[in-house]
């Protein structure tokens, strides 16, 4: 990829070329270092911090864009891979029931994918991950960095 600037579509606001300040999806790659599994091509790969739902990770797009139209086909390709590369890799190590995808952003305005590995015996079952409140579940960074490596392991990434 040659730069973010690059895989913007035409169709695209100007305000989505490159990275915006004030976003939380943009800045969530820097700030959240410690949750960091691994830089792909097009998007960046966090662990969410609250792990009761065991390996929920977010999938978040490089570009600053709301809409997978607004990128071109091969951006918008890799981007589709990426995500299943990451499902994949969470299944492998996880063995959930089911992976949960959600792509949202009426909130967070930045495409982002949360994956969410999904249990039969988990409180929520089989409803959605938001339709009610749960206690945040968070690990200690030993444990944060061992789910992280088990993931990275799965993707295949070198460290």
């Amino acid at each position: 990829m040659s730069g973010v600037q690059d895989v913007i579509r035409n169709e695209a606001p100007a305000y989505y070329s490159g990275q915006v300040t004030g976003c939380l999806m943009c800045r969530k790659w820097q700030e959240d270092v410690d949750l960091r599994v691994i830089e792909l091509d097009y998007c960046y790969v966090v662990l969410n911090r609250d792990q009761f739902f065991v390996g929920y990770c977010f999938v978040l797009s490089k570009a600053h864009v709301t809409e997978l139209f607004h990128l071109d086909v091969e951006t918008r390709q890799g981007i589709i891979e990426e995500v299943n590369r990451v499902a994949a890799a969470l299944h492998r190590v996880f063995t959930p029931t089911k992976i949960n995808y959600e792509l949202l952003g009426n909130m967070v305005p930045h495409m982002h994918w949360h994956i969410v590995p999904r249990f039969s015996d988990d409180p929520l079952w089989p409803r959605p991950i938001w339709s009610e409140g749960h206690a945040e579940k968070l690990l200690s960074p030993q444990e944060y960095a061992v789910r992280i490596d088990l993931i990275r392991s799965a993707l295949g990434a070198v460290k």
